[in-house]
């Protein structure tokens, strides 16, 4: 019996949920997305930076958000790993020219479970608290979500629990 060593036995760094379709690590981005989300960090638009100074050090709720973070081939404005929540700031040029790029780009995150709340520019810089607001009842809803338990399964004896009376069937004294 021969073993192929086409795939490594355990995967290494980047090398998970490649093959199911997943994107991988941090470790599996490319040099080009890296530098372009660094770029993104130093060049952020004036909305960009007023909502990240409201969301930085885990000022929202105690969740910690990264700015300009990439996920797959697309970088977040903002995204907050443990919620799988990812916020994007959008310009007038999102309501036409960008709706159709913008709308693929969320069905591909939601189908890897991330979940996009877009506010506009000028709903940030006018109305911040509006927008914290709003934020904080998705970050409460997706939290509430994760740490909803599962149903507990029976006990593998059927789970039957019998009481007895005083007095009556079972009772030894």
């Amino acid at each position: 019996m021969s073993v192929s060593r086409d795939k490594p036995t355990s995967p290494c760094k980047g090398e998970v949920d490649r093959e199911a379709g997943g994107w991988g690590s941090r470790f599996s981005r490319t040099k080009a997305v890296t530098a372009r989300a660094r770029n993104l960090r130093a060049n952020m638009t004036d909305a960009e930076t007023k909502l990240w100074l409201a969301l930085r050090r885990a000022q929202l709720n105690g969740f910690s958000f990264r700015k300009q973070h990439p996920v797959g081939p697309f970088i977040v404005d903002f995204y907050c790993p443990p919620l799988r929540l990812a916020v994007e700031v959008d310009g007038g040029q999102h309501a036409e020219q960008m709706k159709e790029a913008d709308d693929r780009r969320t069905q591909w995150l939601a189908e890897r479970g991330v979940t996009v709340v877009r506010y506009w520019n000028n709903d940030v810089l006018l109305n911040l608290e509006g927008v914290l607001s709003d934020l904080l009842a998705h970050t409460e809803r997706l939290a509430q979500a994760a740490a909803t338990p599962t149903p507990t399964l029976p006990l593998s004896g059927g789970g039957r629990t019998e009481t007895f009376a005083p007095g009556g069937k079972g009772d030894e004294s």
